[in-house]
C-alpha cells in the first residue's frame, strides 16, 4: 500500500488561476520580501505536498520544537527547520506579502509571526556543531536577524529546465498505483551511479514491488557532477541495467543542509509525501567533512518508531576480488587486502584524468555518458 502523506493528507498550497491572477494584478500593494534560491524551492516544495503536513514556514512554536524535540508542535516527527528569514520586515504580523525571487512573486505569504532566534543555537542543534567551516552552519550564520512565519500561496515556479522528469506526490502516488506496486523503496542521490549505488539500489528492490530513484538537482558543491550528467547517467543504466516495470526516476529540487542524521530522517520524510514505503539510508547520508559517524543515522531512525516509512539499512557495498564481484561486510568473508573501495572521490579523480573506471567500479555506458560532456563538473 502506497504510504500515507506526513501528517495524513497531502497539502497543496497553489493559487487558483482567477486568485493567482487577481494577486498579480495588484502586486504592488503589497508589502514585499526577497528570497534566494533555496527559499524559492522551500516554497515550491511545501506548495505540491513534498514537505507535508507543513502549510508554510514554521513558526516560533513549531521552529523551537524541532530544534529541541525533533518533532512539531503537534509531535509529529520533524527534523529540519524549513524557516523564512528576513534582516528587517518591512511589514508586520497579520500583513499579506508578496515573496519575490529574482524579480518573480513567487508566492503570497499570511504573515503569522515575526520572531527573532539564536543562530548558534539553530547551528548547534540542527548540525551538532557551530563550525562556521560546515557549509549549514555557515548559511545559518548568513541568515537575516528575523525569522517569518504563516502559511503560503504559490503564485509562479522557478524556470525549470528538467520538467520532462519532474514529478510531484499527486503524480507519483497515481504513477506507483496504475503499476500495481504496494511497497516502493525510494532512493536519494546527488551523483552519478557506479557500481556500488547500483548493488544498494538492487539489494532492496529484492524486497519490494518497485524502485523510485529520486535524484537531488539544484545547488551544488565545486566539483558535484552537474544535474544534466546525472540524468543522463541514469537513464542509459535504466536502458540497461533495470527492469522497466520494477524502476522509475523522477527527480526533485531541494537545496541540501548536509545536517547529517536529522537531514536522513528528513529526506524519508519526503519520499513518504510521494508515496514511498522504505528508504535507503545510506552511509554518512547527507554528511560533510568528517562532523558526523559513518552509520550515525542508522541510530537516529529508533527515535521515530512513528515515522511511518522504513528505512532499509544496507552496508556500503565493494568489490571482493576473492567473491569475484559487489559485496558487502555482512556476506564477504574475506580479509580487506582483498576489497576494492568504489569512492565517488577517486572515480572523478580517474574520470578527470581520462582515466576509464573498471567495469567493476562503473558501468562503461555511464562512463561514456560522463565523458560526452565537456565539462562535467560543477565549476
Amino acid at each position: 500500500m502506497v504510504s500515507k502523506p506526513h501528517g495524513g493528507k497531502l497539502v497543496r498550497r497553489i493559487a487558483a488561476p482567477k486568485t493567482r491572477e487577481r494577486i498579480i494584478g495588484e502586486q504592488r500593494e503589497y508589502p514585499k520580501a526577497e528570497v534566494d534560491h533555496g527559499r524559492a524551492i522551500d516554497l515550491e516544495n511545501i506548495a505540491h505536498g513534498i514537505y507535508s503536513p507543513l502549510k508554510g514556514f514554521l513558526t516560533s512554536d513549531d521552529f523551537q520544537s524541532v530544534l529541541d524535540h525533533m518533532r512539531l508542535s503537534d509531535d509529529t516527527p520533524w527534523t529540519i527547520p524549513i524557516v523564512l528569514d528576513v534582516e528587517k520586515p518591512e511589514f508586520e504580523e497579520g500583513d499579506a506579502i508578496l515573496l519575490y525571487y529574482d524579480d518573480l512573486p513567487i508566492a503570497r505569504m499570511h504573515v503569522e509571526e515575526i520572531y527573532t532566534y539564536d543562530k548558534k543555537e539553530f547551528a548547534q542543534k540542527v548540525f551538532k556543531t557551530t563550525d562556521p567551516n560546515h557549509p549549514g552552519v555557515a548559511k545559518v550564520y548568513g541568515m537575516g536577524k528575523y525569522l517569518v512565519g504563516g502559511e503560503i500561496e504559490l503564485l509562479n515556479e522557478l524556470p525549470n529546465p528538467f520538467a520532462k522528469y519532474t514529478l510531484r506526490p499527486v503524480e507519483t502516488r497515481v504513477l506507483f498505483k496504475e503499476r500495481g506496486w504496494k511497497t516502493i523503496v525510494a532512493f536519494q542521490t546527488r551523483n552519478v551511479p557506479h557500481m556500488g549505488h547500483e548493488y544498494v539500489q538492487k539489494a532492496a528492490l529484492t524486497f519490494v514491488d518497485g524502485l523510485f530513484i529520486n535524484p537531488v538537482l539544484g545547488k551544488k558543491k565545486r566539483g558535484d557532477y552537474r544535474d544534466e550528467v546525472i540524468i543522463k547517467a541514469y537513464e542509459v543504466l535504466f536502458k540497461h541495467y533495470y527492469p522497466r516495470d520494477a524502476a522509475t526516476l523522477a527527480t526533485v529540487r531541494y537545496e541540501m543542509r548536509y545536517a547529517g542524521p536529522r537531514e536522513a530522517i528528513h529526506h524519508a520524510i519526503m519520499r513518504k509525501n510521494f508515496g514511498a514505503t522504505h528508504f535507503i539510508v545510506g552511509r554518512d547520508h547527507a554528511g560533510v567533512g568528517d562532523y558526523y559517524g559513518p552509520y550515525e543515522a542508522w541510530d537516529l531512525f529508533d527515535e521515530f518508531p512513528d515515522l511511518g516509512i522504513t528505512p532499509m539499512f544496507i552496508r556500503e557495498a565493494f568489490y571482493c576480488k576473492r567473491c569475484g564481484g559487489m559485496v558487502n561486510a555482512k556476506i564477504c568473508p574475506h580479509s580487506e587486502e582483498f576489497h576494492v573501495r568504489i569512492s565517488g572521490t577517486k572515480l572523478r579523480k580517474m574520470i578527470m584524468s581520462g582515466e576509464k573506471p573498471p567495469e567493476y567500479m562503473m558501468r562503461p555506458e555511464v562512463y561514456e555518458v560522463i565523458r560526452s560532456f565537456e565539462n562535467p563538473f560543477v565549476e
